[in-house]
């Protein structure tokens, strides 16, 4: 057997069980097992040492089930314990998903020790659960790892602290309350170039990542500092700040200009999928739909976008686009052929004269555009035009 999911094995009797580990060969049940997706649940917890395999390539452990707090408690040491057991050596893919309501800090020592054993054959890494600084020391030193998920703050900075060369990361997710400190910290390690090799730490990594995402269940600024650590990697496919707005909030988090938006789009030439956070209703950020032409003729590959932008005055906006001789030249160029616009909450008050000619100047920007996507609702563009 190659491949082995544990969600259809949560009812084996104590009998089987034990008459399972009397007959299972030195190696396990399963030797020759590659791949395993183990969805713990308090009932096969304690014998999932008999479905593992020192051969395994990857390993996926999911913990959605366990959803009753006042026993969670009770099996963490045993969670903690199976996951500091598990074979390291011949890793390739690394994931560890927890449900809601699982006290990470409990299992942070036993991730880390799984990590500080996984060898070179490492390729993907992907946990909400925060790592020890060695842990994470360990990741960046190994040389083939291109996806990784990261929680928590960065190791405290110093060049001398980190390796010449940051892996070849192509997918890099960081989670809540990561991504200021890791792209901040990033940025100062892109200034530091090693007098012994004449190269930066992030050289691999600013020519392989394409895809950067930012997740944020409570409202992150969306500001200069933020978009500029980002810029350096100017060959990103997918850049993705998954945050939504709190309700309680009165003004916008979405602290961009139109010309720090255009700077970002003219850094970012590659891009094939925008999202600077879900706009919200708010319209009191100060990006109107000028950066949105910035963005069409900048990012030729777009083709989903998500971002803040005013419509208080909406139907000027437009008509000054079409007049303005600042904007002549970049009306004159190619546009994206972006077919979705994520709207979100943004607020739209017109009257009908008016829709008219916001739609038109919307496909006057996008001229591929199909849908503007809505909170509960689609707008279908090119039925309206």
């Amino acid at each position: 057997m190659r491949r082995f999911c544990s969600d259809s094995w949560v009812a084996l009797g104590e009998d089987t069980i034990h008459k399972l580990r009397f007959n299972s060969p030195a190696g396990g049940l399963f030797p020759a097992l590659k791949d395993c997706y183990w969805w713990i649940t308090e009932c096969n917890l304690p014998h999932a040492d008999l479905f593992l395999s020192q051969n395994l390539k990857k390993i996926h452990i999911s913990m959605s089930l366990l959803e009753e707090p006042e026993n969670l408690h009770k099996i963490l040491p045993t969670i903690a314990l199976a996951i500091s057991e598990l074979p390291a050596s011949t890793l390739q893919h690394l994931r560890v998903d927890t449900g809601r309501g699982v006290p990470w800090a409990h299992l942070k020592d036993s991730l880390s020790s799984v990590v500080l054993r996984c060898g070179p054959s490492l390729t993907e890494f992907s946990s909400q659960i925060p790592l020890s600084d060695a842990a994470v020391g360990h990741l960046i030193h190994l040389p083939y790892l291109n996806t990784w998920h990261v929680e928590g703050l960065p190791p405290s900075y110093s060049p001398s602290s980190f390796p010449l060369d940051f892996p070849p990361l192509v997918k890099f997710v960081l989670g809540e309350g990561a991504a200021r400190g890791w792209l901040s910290m990033l940025k100062r390690l892109e200034a530091h170039v090693s007098p012994a090799q004449g190269t930066a730490p992030l050289s691999k990594t600013k020519e392989s990542l394409k895809y950067l995402k930012i997740t944020q269940l409570t409202s992150l600024i969306v500001d200069v500092p933020l978009a500029s650590s980002i810029r350096m990697f100017r060959n990103l496919v997918d850049l993705d700040i998954s945050t939504f707005p709190n309700e309680g909030e009165d003004q916008c988090t979405f602290k961009l200009n139109n010309e720090d938006v255009a700077g970002l789009a003219m850094s970012l030439p590659q891009l094939e999928s925008l999202l600077l956070g879900y706009p919200c209703d708010k319209n009191t950020c100060v990006t109107t739909v000028a950066c949105l032409l910035q963005i069409s003729v900048h990012c030729i590959k777009l083709q989903k976008l998500g971002i803040h932008f005013s419509t208080t005055n909406i139907v000027d906006e437009f008509k000054s686009l079409s007049e303005d001789s600042r904007f002549r030249e970049l009306r004159s160029l190619p546009r994206c052929p972006l077919q979705r616009l994520e709207l979100h909450r943004i607020s739209l008050v017109i009257n009908e004269l008016e829709y008219g000619s916001v739609v038109n100047g919307m496909i006057s920007i996008f001229p591929s555009l199909e849908l503007l996507m809505g909170f509960g609702m689609v707008y279908w563009a090119l039925e309206a035009r």
